[in-house]
């Protein structure tokens, strides 16, 4: 069989695994509050996805440069066996503390399997062929993204949450097993240099603002010796990143891409967009089923929807991006992001799963305009030797902005919630924990406590949850002022 006839199962393969990694998330935000109420630590429910988060956006570039070295083959396959490792482990967790480490496991696996099915990719279809197939790729972010929760909702429904992450295992295996079979390489014998200095600080300096922000105000003050030791980590950790990155021969991060203004701000307002999107992945199904009091199968639909968004406006981008410019298509993105942020602001009066579906869909909107726009706009103003590392820096932000915000916003989370406990829950018989959202997820648990008892912790989650929502907005605001300030005249506009 020539390689022709092949390619269709090598794509097959590659789209397999990026559907696996790309609907891992949505599926365990929809399985959340099932999990924390058989496992318990909702206060550690940010590391969930952060530690996950964290673990992709590190070891990215590392992946990057050994399949340089050793081929995409190899290295496809110890990835995705590692993040099948973690997600078995995840199935068996008896902790939240074990499904934390897990995840870790997970996000090292996970690392490996988008930026080498793209390569993969790359190398098997021609310069012409390959804007199609990207298209087909990219469908499958918005396919994963629209079945996780309906998947995630199914299961809970019918089966325990551990299929959530079982599922993966024979979805992993049959997509390395293909490109082992199928795929045939050439591994030209090149010394390569791995800015592994670079991949040190770049993990101690945003694992100390994760913890900063996560921990800070909850586990110990804000003005602590412990969040001024950290904040100081992160601040050597930055400096000793930046100083690595000018020296190293190969460095996991090019910092002369970001001499020009569209790729830095484009760049810039990826990280915050980042925050908005996994605050609303993250914590809707929570909010929709303890605020709201709905099912878990309605909470993934309004998480949906979010999903129906996203690539309806990013076909639209694609279309208006010539003749109207990077900067005018990018604020179509930013008019749908504030609509939506604006809803989920406004959650607290209008309570409805409806209005939170709708909220979801335009910020979908919002994405799927921006990160497209972005992406081709980067692509277009780089030359051909530089679009690889250009494109991977705005992925590389993104991720970042998710792993930054996931702990900001559970930060916050914890820091309101002890708030109202204090104030509110004084005079009423309970918990003055954390962990009392584990309570009301836990039917066993909710029959202890009295109407009145029931209803304090129900109002203190929605009062915690309902703060998340604010942070979106600022973070909106903040993507929203960035996308202003692109620049009015760009390569999609000569």
């Amino acid at each position: 069989m020539g390689i022709v006839k092949k390619r269709p199962l090598i794509l097959g393969c590659v789209m397999l695994a990026m559907f696996m990694s790309a609907v891992e998330a949505t599926i365990v935000s929809t399985a959340m509050p099932s999990i924390v109420a058989d496992l318990g630590g909702f206060s550690l429910f940010s590391w969930v996805f952060s530690t996950y988060l964290l673990m992709q956006v590190v070891t990215i570039p590392i992946y990057g440069k050994l399949s340089d070295m050793f081929g995409r083959k190899i290295v496809f396959g110890v990835g995705v066996s590692i993040f099948l490792i973690g997600s078995i482990l995840c199935g068996f967790a008896p902790s939240i503390e074990w499904l934390i480490v897990s995840r870790i496991i997970q996000g090292i696996g996970a690392g490996a399997v988008q930026p080498i099915a793209t390569t993969i990719v790359g190398d098997i279809y021609t310069k012409e062929e390959r804007a199609k197939i990207q298209g087909y790729l990219a469908s499958v972010w918005g396919i994963s993204a629209v079945l996780g929760p309906v998947i995630g909702g199914l299961i809970l429904q019918f089966a325990h949450w551990q299929w959530v992450f079982w599922i993966n295992i024979p979805i992993g295996i049959f997509s390395v097993i293909g490109i082992t079979v199928y795929l045939k390489e050439n591994v030209k014998k090149e010394k390569k240099h791995i800015d592994y200095a670079g991949t040190g600080y770049l993990l101690v300096g945003v694992s100390a603002l994760m913890l900063v922000f996560i921990q800070s105000g909850t586990a110990w003050a804000w003005a602590s010796p412990q969040t001024l030791g950290l904040v100081l980590i992160f601040v050597i950790s930055l400096v000793l990143f930046i100083r690595q990155e000018k020296r190293a021969k190969d460095p996991v991060m090019s910092l002369s891409i970001w001499n020009d203004r569209l790729i830095r701000t484009a760049n810039i307002a990826s990280l915050t967009l980042g925050a908005v999107l996994i605050g609303v992945s993250s914590y809707l199904p929570t909010y929709v089923q303890i605020v709201l009091g709905e099912s878990a199968m309605v909470a993934g639909f309004t998480l949906t929807m979010m999903s129906v968004g996203w690539p309806i406006s990013s076909t639209l981008a694609g279309k208006l991006l010539v003749p109207l410019g990077s900067r005018k298509t990018a604020m179509l993105g930013a008019c749908s992001l504030m609509i939506g942020a604006t809803m989920f602001l406004a959650l607290a009066y209008v309570q409805h799963p409806i209005w939170a579906g709708v909220a979801s869909f335009f910020i979908g909107g919002g994405m799927g305009f921006t990160t497209t726009t972005f992406i081709v706009s980067i692509q277009s103003q780089v030359a051909w030797n530089v679009r690889g590392v250009a494109t991977a820096s705005n992925m590389f932000m993104r991720l970042l902005g998710s792993a930054l915000g996931v702990a900001l916003l559970g930060g916050l989370l914890n820091n309101r919630l002890a708030s109202y406990l204090r104030e509110e829950g004084a005079g009423v018989d309970i918990p003055q924990t954390l962990d009392v959202a584990n309570l009301i997820l836990d039917p066993e648990q909710r029959g202890r406590f009295s109407n009145e008892e029931i209803g304090v912790l129900s109002d203190g989650v929605a009062y915690a949850l309902n703060s998340i929502y604010i942070g979106v907005f600022i973070m909106a605001i903040i993507s929203v002022s960035l996308i202003l300030s692109l620049p009015k005249r760009d390569r999609m506009n000569n």
